[in-house]
C-alpha cells in the first residue's frame, strides 16, 4: 500500500513539473505574455530549473524561438521520474537498459503533453459556454488556437455549432491510446 501511495506522489509530482516546463515552452512560443497568470505561476515553478539551462545551452539555442531550455527542462524531469520509478518500483526489471529507460522518458513527455492539451481543449470548451468575454476565455483561445486551426478546415459546422474542439479531443484520446 505504501508503494502505490508512493508512486502516486511521485507521479503527481513529476507530471506537474513536466507539465509546467512543458507549458512554459508552449506559451514563448505562442508569445504569450509570463507576467499575468497562470505565467507567474509557471515560472515559479520551472524556473529552478530552466535558469541554470539558460546560461548552459549555446547561444544558438538561446536566440531561437523555441524554448529549448524549458522543452530540455521538460525532458530532464521525464529522465529523472523514469529513473526514479526504474530504481524505487522495479519497473524495467527485465529491459533496465538506457535505451528503456530513454523511451520511457519521451513516452512519459508525449503522454504529459497530450494530457495537458486535452485538460485545455476541455478548459476552452466549457469557458467559451460559460463566459465567452473573458480574459480566461482569450488565453485558452490563444493557447488552443494552433491545433484547431487545422481541424477547423476540415471539420464542418453543424447548426452553427464548432466540432473542431471535440475532434481533436478524439484525436487526442486515441494518441493517448497508442502510449498505452
Amino acid at each position: 500500500m505504501q508503494m502505490r501511495v508512493l508512486s502516486f506522489l511521485l507521479e503527481t509530482a513529476s507530471y506537474l513539473l513536466i507539465g509546467a516546463a512543458l507549458f512554459r515552452a508552449y506559451m514563448n512560443w505562442l508569445r504569450i505574455s509570463m507576467t499575468a497568470q497562470p505565467g507567474t505561476f509557471v515560472m515559479a515553478l520551472t524556473n529552478w530549473l530552466v535558469k541554470p539551462l539558460r546560461r548552459m545551452l549555446p547561444q544558438a539555442l538561446a536566440r531561437s524561438k523555441v524554448d529549448s531550455a524549458s522543452l530540455f527542462a521538460a525532458f530532464l524531469l521525464s529522465l529523472a521520474y523514469a529513473l526514479l520509478s526504474a530504481l524505487l518500483f522495479g519497473w524495467f526489471a527485465g529491459d533496465a537498459s538506457l535505451l528503456g529507460i530513454l523511451a520511457f522518458a519521451v513516452k512519459i513527455l508525449l503522454r504529459v503533453a497530450l494530457q495537458a492539451l486535452t485538460i485545455l481543449v476541455f478548459g476552452y470548451v466549457i469557458i467559451s459556454w460559460v463566459q465567452p468575454g473573458s480574459y480566461g476565455h482569450g488565453l485558452l483561445s490563444r493557447l488552443v488556437e494552433p491545433p484547431l486551426a487545422p481541424l477547423r478546415r476540415i471539420v464542418p459546422m453543424i447548426g452553427g455549432i464548432d466540432l473542431s474542439a471535440m475532434a481533436l479531443l478524439l484525436l487526442l484520446q486515441v494518441g493517448l491510446m497508442f502510449l498505452g
